[in-house]
This record gives structure tokens, sequence and C-alpha cells, in this order.
């Protein structure tokens, strides 16, 4: 998506409260969704994802809020709203019937004609990928095949928004893999507006153009996934975006936009204007951390620069985890290949170092806008 574009918003809630058992689940200010935009809810268990969801699309009615449609006001559960939106669940809930008839279902309510509505559902199996289990019974479908054919019927009918909850959870890796990729290139082919729910994270990087990170019924940061991944707005958001270095410290020396901030067992610099004496958390991504077995060469602009032992060391697919004792806890992505020409292992002592743009510092303390 073009950062420069101004896309139309499409849906806004305002001042969006949801109650269970007389218990506040939800609270939302105010959230809007942007045409053409996949709009991802990332967060633990219980953050509030699929309440938000299920509000939004006008199946959960809440205890107070209003909603814009188009900048039209619209009822919870109003039927002219419902037939303009789609929505697929984790478990994909189908018709004992065939996949062609699953997939069918929306249009034969709407009265699509024969001819038109063979034609449309043949392209849209065509399109999952599921064409050759058009008469198959919904019953004898593996899991990702269930999938396929849910979100066929969700797509089928045009949506303007659909609404995705955990779609992929239940799948197993490879599947999930093949299918996330399936839907992105389809979610992007028909230009869909998408909200989409997930506790995965590289799930929400594959998918989004912007991303909410939920907590407790209410959202800690939304917008771009870069100003996100990169500038989480306090603890608990980089933690969850996958900065897994979260450094507490207190400034000790500033100068020319650069300060020193200590740390328990060292002392960090970064770029930032921070008063002297001030709490800051210093956040890290493990990406940005650069290991060798020998001090960077003079005159390298990288100010951060620690021995450290290697505590331990976890593969992760293409990349490895390597956490460090640099007198505080550091961690580091390396590709495999760098883990085998450095020799890496646990026990070694190397050198990790970081820019001081690297590292991204939140204020403690200090109320978030």
């Amino acid at each position: 998506m073009n950062p420069e574009s101004h896309p139309q918003i499409m849906l806004q809630a305002e001042d969006l409260h949801v109650r269970r058992g007389g218990v506040p689940v939800l609270a939302i200010p105010a959230l809007s969704v942007y045409q053409g935009q996949i709009l991802v809810l990332i967060g633990p268990n219980g953050a509030g994802k699929s309440t938000l969801l299920l509000a939004l699309a006008g199946l959960l009615k809440p205890s107070q809020g209003r909603f814009l449609f188009q900048q039209a006001e619209i009822e919870t559960g109003g039927f002219d709203y419902r037939r303009r939106i789609a929505m697929a669940f984790q478990e994909p809930l189908l018709f004992d019937a065939t996949v062609f008839d699953n997939v069918a279902a929306g249009l034969k309510i709407r009265g699509m004609g024969r001819a038109e509505l063979g034609r449309t559902v043949s392209a849209y199996l065509e399109r999952f990928g599921i064409a050759h289990l058009a008469l198959r019974s919904a019953r004898k479908l593996s899991g990702g095949e269930a999938q396929r054919t849910s979100l066929a019927r969700a797509f089928v009918t045009k949506p303007e928004i659909i609404f995705l909850d955990e779609p992929f959870s239940s799948l197993d890796t490879p599947t999930r893999e093949e299918l996330i990729g399936d839907l992105e290139r389809i979610l992007r082919e028909t230009h869909t507006t998408a909200i989409v729910a997930t506790h995965d994270q590289a799930e929400a990087l594959r998918l989004a153009d912007r991303i909410a990170v939920m907590n407790e019924g209410k959202i800690a940061q939304i917008g771009p996934v870069a100003e996100v991944m990169n500038r989480p707005a306090d603890g608990f958001v980089a933690s969850f975006v996958g900065v897994e270095t979260v450094l507490p410290g207190r400034v000790i020396r500033t100068s020319d936009g650069v300060f020193t901030a200590a740390v328990e067992g060292g002392e960090i610099e970064a770029v930032g204007q921070v008063r002297s004496g001030a709490a800051v958390l210093c956040c890290i991504r493990p990406e940005h951390v650069t290991l060798s077995t020998s001090s960077p060469p003079s005159g390298s602009s990288v100010r951060n620069v620690f021995p450290g032992t290697i505590r331990k060391i976890t593969p992760l697919g293409l990349f490895h985890r390597v956490r460090l004792d640099c007198g505080f806890d550091l961690v580091a992505y390396v590709t495999r290949q760098s883990l085998e020409n450095l020799a890496l292992y646990e026990g070694k002592n190397v050198t990790a170092s970081f820019k001081a743009t690297a590292v991204h510092v939140i204020p403690r303390g200090t109320p978030q806008v």
C-alpha cells in the first residue's frame, strides 16, 4: 500500500464497549478500517480479538457504541449490512452437502440464476484450488480442504468486507503456509477489504497492511506494519511483535541527539531527544544484532559493542535464535549459514553489536498519546 495514498474509510467504530456478565471485555474509543486494506488484529488469547471481530461483523451486540459503514450509520445485525460482508471462522462450519453446494449457498439465498451461479461457483472453486472436490461431501474433506471451501463460500458473494477469525490456527504448518499464501494472493487480486484476527505474528506480517495489537480488550497500538514492528508503543507491544530484548534503563548522558542509558549489566547508546535521568525501555529487535568472533573494525559506525557468551541456540527454520549473556540478556537471529561459518555453539564467547539507530526507546511512566 502506497504510504502517500489516502484510502477511503470503509468501516468505523466509535466508543465501542462490550460487557459480558456485567464485566467489561472490550473498550475501543475509535477504529477505522480502510478500503482495500487488510487490518490484522493480533494479541494473546483473551485479548478481545474475536469479540471485536464479531462486534464489527454485526454478530455481537455491544453495550454501547456506533458503527458507520461507508459513512452511513448502521445497526448491529442490520440485514443490508450483513448482505455486504462475509465471515469465516477457525472451524469451517460447513453444511452436510457437497463442496459445490456449500460454496453456492450464499448465491442461492441471493436468488442468482442457475447458469450464472454455476459459472461463478466454478470460478471460485478453481481460485481456491478445490475444483476437483466440487462433488465431494463436506464430511469427507481434510482440514485444509474444508477451510478452502469455507473461504470460497465467503468470497463467492464478493463481499465488501471479509472477517476472518483465526482461520488457520487448527491446520498443520505446511497446509497453513500454503493457504495463507493463496489467501494473500486472492485478497490482493480482488482488492477485498479484510479484518483478520490471529495470535500468530508471522501470519500477521504476511497479510497485514495495518496491525492492531490488542490486550485486555483494548487496542494497545495500531498502525502500518513497519511502524508497529519497529516502534512499539510500550513494553507489551514490543514483546508481542518480536522485540526479544527489552531492557529497563535510565539515561545518564546526552549529547547532540545521542544518549547513553545505564541498563543492568552495561550501558547502551541510542538516538533520540531524551532528558538526562529519564527512565526508558531500550528495545532491540533480534535481526538488528550482529554476531562476530572479533571486534568491529576501527572507524565503524556501530556504537554498541558487547562481549558475550552464547547461552542457548534455538533453530527457527531458516534462522536460529541465539540467546547471549552480555551482562544483560540479548537475543540475535542468525542464518543457518552464519551459524556454520562462525562455528557458533552454546558456551562460545562472541562479540555482539548493534547500531544506536537500531534501539527503539520507550519512555517509562509517560502516558501514551
